[in-house]
């Protein structure tokens, strides 16, 4: 009985995430073609695919970037509609495009014991004479969207030598995901020059 359920488990732990990311991208591709009105299954992801790739060409141009200014004036005019967008806007432009925010990896120290948090530094200066000395650290949360603003000290912040993209993978998987990316470090010894 022990071995069916060890096995039983094992198999669980294999399939669940394939049954799951399979459904979560069968459902998308059908959806899309729904909306698209698409003739051929999967040809609405390619529509959109294509779509994306077409308006991020245009914004870099005159006129793109023109109708987008235009667009964003638009929405800065309704009050709930300027929350929701900016905010988008905003969370997005952190994690790709030419101002990523989240690209600063760094340890805090919350007690004099040696817990440390992990997050990213976003803000190193406030203009209020309150907060000076200060940072603000974004802490995102495991297995969630959501995260912490925190300000603390500045000699609290300990910066990481590590990859940001496998930084925000390490902690948004409660740590299961191996942090092989340490551009410098390995284990605390120094990677010889070049490496």
């Amino acid at each position: 009985m022990r071995i069916l359920t060890r096995s039983f488990a094992q198999g669980l732990l294999v399939l669940a995430p394939i049954a799951i990311t399979g459904w979560i991208v069968v459902f998308t591709v059908t959806k899309l073609d729904q909306w698209l009105n698409a003739p051929i299954p999967g040809l609405g992801i390619f529509i959109a695919a294509a779509g994306i790739t077409f308006i991020g060409y245009l914004t870099g141009h005159v006129v793109g970037s023109r109708l987008v200014s235009f667009l964003e004036a638009g929405l800065q005019r309704v009050p709930i509609i300027k929350l929701l967008y900016n905010s988008l806007r905003d969370l997005f432009g952190a994690f790709v495009g030419s101002q990523r925010k989240f690209d600063k990896p760094v340890a805090v120290e919350i007690n004099r014991h040696g817990l440390k948090v992990l997050g990213f530094l976003t803000s190193e200066h406030f203009d209020d004479s309150y907060l000076a000395g200060h940072v603000s650290v974004y802490l995102p949360e495991s297995y969630n969207f959501a995260g912490n603003l925190i300000v603390v000290p500045r000699e609290r912040v300990h910066p990481l030598d590590a990859d940001g993209a496998e930084f925000m993978a390490f902690i948004m998987s409660g740590g299961v995901t191996a942090m092989s990316a340490a551009r410098t470090m390995v284990d605390g010894a120094k990677l010889p020059p070049g490496q």
